[in-house]
This record gives C-alpha cells, structure tokens and sequence, in this order.
C-alpha cells in the first residue's frame, strides 16, 4: 500500500467510492469492497469518513462543488449573459461531461434520490439541489437585467424549471433511453429551452454556429438526423 498525504487518500477513496456507488448503489457496495477497489485496508476508509454513509455524503457534497466548477469553467469566456445562459443549457453534469468526472459520477447523485428515507442523505440531496438552483437564480437574474431573457418569470422559478428538465434528460440517460431528447428533423430539447428563454437570439446563434460547422466540415456536418454530442 502507497502512502499518501491524507487530502489525496480522501479524494482517492471518493474517487474508488463513486465508481462502486455508481453501478452496485448505494446499499450494494460494502466498505469492504471500496478499500480492495481502493488498494487499502478497510481501517483506512475510517481514518477519513465515519461510516459508509458519511463517505456517500462527502460524495454528494464534492459532486456539488464540481458542478459548480464545471459550469464557471463553461461561463469563463463568455462573451455576455445570454451567451452564459446558453451555456449552461448545454452543460448538464449529468450527461458524461469530462470536466466533472463522467455521468458515472453524477449517478451517485441519482442512487442518493433513492436513499431520501434516511435524513442525513436526504439533507445531503437538498444541499445539493440548493446550491445548483441558487447558481442557477443569478444567472438567469443576469440574463434577465441584461434585456435577454423575459422577466414573465422570476428567476427563481425559472432556475426551477431548468432543474427539473435538466434532472429528467441526464435520469433518462442515465438509463440509456435511445434517441430521447430529440426529434426526426434533429431538433434537441436544448434548442427548445434555449429557444423558450432566449428567444430570436438562441436560433440565429444556433443558424450561425451550424453554418460555421459545414464550412469546416463540409455539408452534413450540421447534426440533424442525429443526436446532438453532449459537452465531453
């Protein structure tokens, strides 16, 4: 066994810990398990967590903080809100993006909606939730300042709605649904959100990036009949 300092044996056994939540859940996968995956004795997972369930807390909460990070790497460049708020439309964590750790590391947040019976998993989900949706108000409150995005709704229920489409498209990949998401023509659900929100804008900036992509790839690189590539 390889020593380590203890800040990168912690991020090693979430690491080993999201991969084993991720495909045996919750209730599966043994401490036991986690430190042989891990190449460490079992002692070593309570040095760092508690208890099983405290371990799958910290990876509810560090899969928080790396969604966060993955949408302020998306939103580093852009140009204004509305460019930011298109962004984050197409940067759902949950569907294989490289930044954070794969839709296999999301999944755990999808085995943590199954274990809500128990109150310290359940205050962990809602944490989580929270955090995205508080992310969420201010961007959208941008966008809505800025003149590109209605003020109908408030932000906080628009951030709302982009939970609740967002959890159900990355739920139904998790699940491996075929072609869900998007039409015969090649129209994608986030075309439709983006165009909800954003308007004229969203379909000319779509038209531009299509009409930029078959000048570098030639004619048929545009997407449609296909499914869109998720980020990563």
């Amino acid at each position: 066994m390889t020593r380590m300092p203890a800040a990168k044996r912690r991020e090693q056994l979430l690491d080993t810990a999201a991969r084993l939540f991720a495909t045996q859940g919750y209730a599966g996968a043994t401490t036991s398990q986690i430190a042989r995956a891990a190449g460490v004795t079992e002692p070593i997972i309570y040095r760092h967590f508690a208890s099983k369930r405290d371990l799958f807390i910290a990876l509810v909460d560090r899969t928080g903080d790396d969604t966060i990070k993955l949408w302020e790497h998306e939103l580093r460049s852009a140009p204004e809100p509305a460019e930011r708020l298109k962004r984050l439309i197409r940067a759902n964590p949950m569907v294989g993006h490289k930044s954070a750790g794969g839709r296999g590391v999301y999944r755990v947040i999808i085995q943590a909606m199954t274990e809500v019976e128990d109150p310290q998993i359940l205050d962990a989900v809602a944490r989580h939730i929270k955090m995205l949706h508080t992310f969420l108000v201010d961007e959208v409150g941008r966008a809505q300042d800025s003149g590109h995005v209605s003020k109908r709704f408030t932000p906080e229920i628009t951030a709302w709605s982009l939970i609740h489409m967002g959890l159900g498209y990355g739920v139904l990949s998790a699940m491996g649904v075929i072609q869900h998401g998007i039409d015969q023509k090649g129209n994608h659900v986030q075309d439709l959100i983006g165009e909800l929100m954003l308007g004229e804008r969203y379909r000319k900036q779509q038209q531009q990036a299509q009409q930029q992509q078959r000048e570098r790839h030639g004619p048929g690189a545009s997407g449609e009949g296909g499914e869109k590539v998720e980020n990563g």
